[in-house]
């Protein structure tokens, strides 16, 4: 590969927003091993918050993931794959950082805060459950004197 080629490839690599409007890869080898790395991200992002069992899961894949995007990165910056195996090599380090960057996004389940929001909702309900079976509606709990008559 040609000196140029070779720039030419890892500035695709660095380029900011690379990765804007790339899919996520089907799936990406991993250190030998095939990983569906697609399935995983979504598996994982439509949670919205990594539990805490999946914790170490997502950080050994992401682990993995970095690894891997250096190897890749590596050959190319020591010119040892040709400019057609490098574009591959690039077209899966965009697809690398996609992933990532969707693993990135997500944060770990705050058990504590997690807690609390969930009592300050059992105690919402059961406010609202009591209004209603005692027949205090919540527009009669606003204060509103009218049909207590004059005073």
């Amino acid at each position: 590969m040609r000196e140029y080629e070779r720039k030419q490839l890892l500035e695709r690599v660095e380029r900011d927003g690379a990765t804007v409007g790339r899919s996520l890869p089907e799936s990406v080898e991993v250190q030998g091993e095939e990983i569906d790395l697609r399935q995983f991200v979504f598996e994982i992002k439509r949670r919205e918050t990594i539990p805490p069992g999946e914790q170490d899961r997502v950080d050994r894949a992401k682990r993995n993931l970095r690894r891997e995007r250096r190897q890749r990165l590596e050959q190319i910056e020591e010119n040892r794959v040709s400019f057609d195996e490098g574009e591959e090599l690039v077209e899966g380090i965009v697809g690398i950082d996609r992933a990532l960057n969707a693993l990135e996004q997500l944060r770990p389940v705050d058990l504590e805060a997690e807690t609390q929001r969930q009592e300050a909702a059992d105690q919402q309900r059961w406010v609202r459950f009591l209004r209603k079976a005692l027949g205090r509606e919540d527009s009669d709990s606003h204060g509103s004197r009218g049909s207590r008559g004059p005073m």
